[in-house]
């Protein structure tokens, strides 16, 4: 349960980023680590479905890396 909480932290750090006017930079460093939390959570549940979404998750924010590098 502890994988769970961090994402929901993570994810309320983002919303604080946003809300805040964080720059682009700052956002997509949070969806990184935010993307490895969810992927540890997903390997703890076994869920197949859940490994999958987060595996798009990675593949989606690196090719957004990548357009705005």
């Amino acid at each position: 349960m502890d994988e769970a909480r961090a994402v929901i932290a993570r994810l309320e750090r983002i919303e604080t980023l946003e809300r805040t006017g964080a720059t682009p930079q700052a956002l997509l460093a949070e969806l990184h680590a935010l993307v490895r939390e969810a992927e540890v959570w997903a390997c703890c549940e076994r869920d197949p479905a859940a490994e999958a979404a987060v595996a798009d998750c990675a593949v989606a924010l690196a090719e957004r890396a990548t357009l705005a590098a």
